[in-house]
């Protein structure tokens, strides 16, 4: 068969936003960490089994869903000084490739915060696929990356008194998805 005439065997998938968790870590006053996640995340998958790496995805996450488990630190992280969810409401992440990297995926595309679009890759490890007990199809991922918060506008901070700042530009990305068979 001709390339050309070649059929590509694509599923479609549905994130399960209960079964998903999108969690950020950042240094705080150089010395510890502080951990948030979103709670409202919504995306799809189209999944090519025979060539993983023809797969794409996409995120979209409300921004206003933070959650540090301090109510001030949300408040302020919500506001213009951060994420201004106001005027940018969602996160977005669409794939522009899939490479193989051993046992792992290397899944890069463009992350857009705060209306600043970048390429960012993930590291994805595929857990696999199940029928779940109401006869529904199910695919679960772990992502994790880095990322550089100034370089989306992220930029709000304070010097400290001994040296070094209150928030680290480095911002570590984890990701646990759960899809449904759409």
């Amino acid at each position: 068969m001709s390339q050309a005439t070649q059929v590509t065997a694509t599923s479609r998938w549905t994130i399960d936003p209960a079964h998903t968790v999108v969690e950020f870590s950042v240094r705080h006053l150089m010395i510890t960490t502080v951990k948030g996640r979103f709670g409202a995340v919504s995306g799809t998958l189209v999944l090519d089994e025979s060539d993983i790496t023809r797969s794409k995805v996409e995120v979209e996450i409300d921004a206003g869903s933070i959650d540090t488990r301090e109510d001030k630190r949300d408040a302020h992280l919500r506001s213009a000084d951060f994420f201004d969810v106001e005027n940018h409401p969602k996160l977005t992440f669409v794939s522009r490739r899939v490479e193989r990297s051993g046992d792992r995926l290397k899944v890069t595309g463009d992350l857009t915060i705060r209306g600043t679009t970048k390429e960012i890759t993930l590291d994805v490890e595929d857990l696999g696929r199940v029928k779940d007990p109401w006869g529904g199809d199910r695919a679960a991922f772990t992502a994790t990356g880095k990322l550089n918060r100034s370089e989306y506008g992220l930029t709000w901070n304070q010097a400290l008194e001994t040296g070094g700042v209150m928030v680290s530009d480095e911002v570590k990305l984890s990701i646990d998805a759960q899809f449904v068979r759409s």
